[in-house]
């Protein structure tokens, strides 16, 4: 006995792995594909095989076999046996796209090479806020970003229409026939466009190959990505000297950060000297700065001039990386000369005290509604996925630009009982001109439907 399998909506028969061959009923063909069925035949010498007649609808297929072996010295032993197929019935992958079709027609890949989520956080509230997800039938979170399914092509060009105006990429879009209909000359495809998100996220560290340096107005090469909008914005800590990077002057020149956020030290702001120059709310200024490990170990300072002037006091904390002590392994970062860079780059205020209070948010975020992907992530990608969520809160918080771009909600949720009881003595610690979130700020939550229509539609309520 063995068992071969059929299609029935292209009668074919399957020849593994993969192939499927047309045969026709006690054909040479279906002959060949149920003799590499059996097992065991390359030890024996076929000396005949042939079709034993069956209903046509009776799912089965018999063979008559002849088969000789020499059992011992000139002694050669003929047997002749029947041996039943079983057709069972199994859809072809071709067939399987053709009635799948009514699924999805279109689907946009949008894809980062970074090792955290916040682009992908902050992209989310942006397609939220603005209801570009309403037309999308389902949406599936990858390892390196989401995919966004659609029942039609235009949903899905409308879609990276709207991705090409909030955030650089490049795109690629293909085709895949999946069955055509040779009496009306019509044919069924289904559409892919592959985005690709610059690797280059906010409060990073670049180093500018020198034709992009020259470019740009002969800036240095050593800068700090300060906003990521269709267009990346990099600014000269020690001269505050910008230049706008456009999607297509990067993807002709690509480059990668030398560091992100997550490798920034903690300062402790000692002296600020401002400087003079001032563009917009950078100020220029020499701060000196310790490590805040350091701070009452040893005495060793570090200075660096700054755009952060005119938010720095003595006594801050700061963010910023350690230029002196750190090793990067990139080729336009080692052209530079090394005693002319600064020790220290910082790239944001710090607000220590208030993070060690345990305050609870009085806003929320919305999120779309996404399928995960099939293998669950490991210990340390939950780790590190609510690790990159936090301190997505943390920049909305304590940058009242970054957040006017999306839409906040006030959060349902009790105040935790430590916050009720906090001390006078915490709250003198905390510090003053923290930014906090005002309740003007934010948008009633509604109680939604599942589904991204209904989400569409609760937005487009609290809009009007």
């Amino acid at each position: 006995h063995a068992t071969i399998c059929f299609c029935r909506n292209c009668e074919r028969y399957l020849q593994p792995p993969t192939l499927w061959v047309n045969c026709q009923l006690e054909s040479r063909e279906l002959l060949a594909l149920c003799l590499k069925r059996l097992k065991g035949l390359n030890k024996v010498r076929l000396v005949d095989a042939g079709f034993i007649w069956t209903e046509p609808h009776s799912k089965r297929v018999k063979l008559k076999l002849t088969i000789q072996k020499e059992v011992f010295t000139s002694t050669i032993l003929q047997q002749i046996f029947e041996v039943e197929f079983v057709v069972s019935h199994q859809q072809c992958d071709d067939c399987a796209k053709v009635m799948a079709q009514n699924t999805w027609k279109a689907m946009v890949q949008v894809r980062q090479k970074v090792d955290h989520k916040r682009t992908f956080l902050y992209l989310e509230q942006l397609i939220i806020k603005h209801s570009a997800h309403k037309d999308t039938i389902n949406i599936k979170e990858c390892r390196d970003g989401l995919d966004f399914f659609y029942s039609s092509r235009s949903h899905a060009v409308k879609m990276l229409e709207f991705l090409t105006a909030v955030t650089p990429l490049k795109s690629k879009a293909s085709e895949q026939l999946i069955s055509t209909d040779i009496h009306s000359g019509t044919s069924n495809y289904k559409f892919s466009y592959s985005v690709e998100l610059v690797p280059i996220c906010k409060d990073d560290l670049i180093c500018l190959p020198p034709r992009i340096a020259k470019q740009m107005g002969n800036i240095s090469p050593l800068v700090v990505c300060y906003r990521v909008g269709n267009s990346m914005h990099m600014m000269d800590a020690n001269t505050l000297a910008s230049a706008e990077i456009s999607t297509q002057t990067y993807w002709r020149t690509p480059f990668h950060a030398l560091a992100s956020v997550k490798q920034m030290t903690e300062y402790y702001v000692v002296n600020v000297e401002p400087c003079g120059p001032v563009r917009g709310k950078y100020v220029l200024a020499d701060i000196e700065v310790q490590k805040v490990q350091d701070v009452g170990r040893n005495d060793t300072s570090y200075f660096a001039r700054s755009h952060l002037g005119g938010i720095l006091n003595p006594g801050d904390s700061a963010m910023g990386y350690d230029i002196l002590s750190s090793n990067y392994n990139d080729e336009n970062f080692d052209a530079l000369h090394r005693g002319s860079l600064p020790d220290v780059i910082l790239i944001k205020k710090a607000y220590p005290n208030h993070r060690k209070r345990s305050k609870g948010r009085n806003w929320e975020l919305r999120q779309l509604h996404k399928e995960e992907e099939d293998m669950a992530p490991r210990k340390q990608d939950k780790e590190r996925i609510e690790q990159d969520y936090e301190l997505f809160l943390r920049d909305l918080e304590e940058d009242p630009e970054l957040r006017s771009t999306i839409n906040l909600y006030k959060s349902n949720q009790p105040k935790k009982e430590a916050d009720m009881a906090m001390s006078d003595n915490e709250s003198d610690f905390e510090e003053e001109d923290f930014p906090e979130v005002q309740l003007d700020e934010l948008l009633d939550s509604l109680k939604l439907d599942d589904g991204p229509d209904a989400e569409s539609e609760g937005e487009d309520m609290m809009m009007d």
